[in-house]
């Protein structure tokens, strides 16, 4: 999965971006469930995750 850019997520309208971060964070909990249960995970993607809330909460606290 790609990084996403912040012109891209610029678009997005606030009920948007409020399902996305929900849904990324839903995500975050599931690899980190994957995590506990010792399932193989790709490790890497708890960044991304993490990196893209924080963009999409960025963008949220600038347009307020």
């Amino acid at each position: 999965m790609a990084m996403s850019k912040m012109a891209d997520l610029r678009k997005l309208s606030v009920e948007e971006m409020e399902a996305q971060i929900q849904t990324l964070k839903r995500e975050l909990f599931e690899l980190r469930f994957q995590k506990a249960t010792r399932e193989s995970i790709q490790t890497h993607q708890f960044k991304h995750i993490r990196h893209q809330i924080a963009q999409l909460m960025t963008l949220q606290q600038e347009r307020r």
